[in-house]
C-alpha cells in the first residue's frame, strides 16, 4: 500500500535526520534558500524530515489511521489510477500547504519548517469528505465527534493560530493542506459533495 510506503520512507529519512543534522538541514523548508538559491526541491523534501520523535510519531500515526481508508476508496472507485490520485493528494498537500509560507517568509533567513503535517491534513480532510459522519476521538476528549464537526473546529483553530503566530507550529500549512485535500477529492469525484451534504442534513435532522 502507498500509505505504508510513504510512512516507511518518511520514517527512515526522518530518523536519519535526527542523528545527522546535515541531512535535515539540506531537506528542510527554507523559503529564502528556495528564492535565492533555486532549491525548489525543498517544497517537497521538508515533509520527509521531522523535528523530533513525537512530531514524527504523531504525523505517521494520523497518516496510518486515515491514509489506508482514503487509499482504498480511491482504488475501489478509480481502479489502478487510484494510487496515482492518492499520490497527487499527498504530494499536492505538501506543495500547496507550503506555498503561503513561502510567499510570507521568502526574505526571512530565520524561517525553517519540517514535517508532513500539510500532506497529512490533506489526507484527513479527504477522508472527511468521503465519510463525514465517521467518529473521531481526541486523547483529551472522552467521546467521539463526527468527522465533519472535527473538520470545522480544526479549520477555525488552524486559521486563528496561524494569524496569532506565537508558537512554533505551521498552522497555516495545516489549514491549506486541509483545504487542498477536501477540494482535490471533491474535484476528482463531485458526487461526493452531494453525498456529504445529505449526510450532514440527515445528521442534523433535516432529512
Amino acid at each position: 500500500m502507498i500509505t505504508i510506503l510513504i510512512i516507511a520512507v518518511t520514517s527512515i529519512i526522518s530518523i536519519a535526520g535526527f542523528y545527522n543534522k546535515e541531512i535535515q538541514g539540506r531537506l528542510l523548508f527554507s523559503p529564502i534558500m528556495i528564492a535565492e538559491h533555486r532549491q525548489g526541491y525543498r517544497f517537497l523534501t521538508h515533509a520527509f524530515v521531522h523535528a523530533d520523535w513525537i512530531h514524527l510519531a504523531v504525523n505517521m500515526f494520523v497518516l496510518l489511521s486515515f491514509g489506508r481508508a482514503v487509499e482504498v476508496f480511491f482504488v475501489d472507485f478509480f481502479g489502478n489510477k487510484g494510487w496515482y490520485f492518492f499520490l497527487l493528494l499527498y504530494f499536492g498537500g505538501i506543495l500547496l500547504s507550503s506555498t503561503p509560507s513561502f510567499a510570507k517568509h521568502k526574505s526571512n533567513k530565520f524561517y525553517h519548517a519540517v514535517g508532513a503535517s500539510g500532506a497529512v491534513s490533506a489526507v484527513v480532510f479527504s477522508s472527511i469528505l468521503i465519510s463525514p459522519l465517521s467518529a473521531i476521538r481526541f486523547v483529551f476528549i472522552p467521546f467521539d465527534i463526527p468527522a465533519f464537526i472535527f473538520g470545522v473546529l480544526y479549520l477555525i483553530y488552524s486559521a486563528y493560530m496561524a494569524k496569532k503566530g506565537n508558537d512554533n507550529i505551521g498552522h497555516d500549512a495545516h489549514f491549506w493542506g486541509a483545504v487542498f485535500g477536501f477540494v482535490f477529492t471533491l474535484l476528482l469525484h463531485p458526487a461526493l459533495g452531494t453525498a456529504f451534504m445529505k449526510q450532514i442534513f440527515s445528521f442534523a435532522g433535516f432529512a
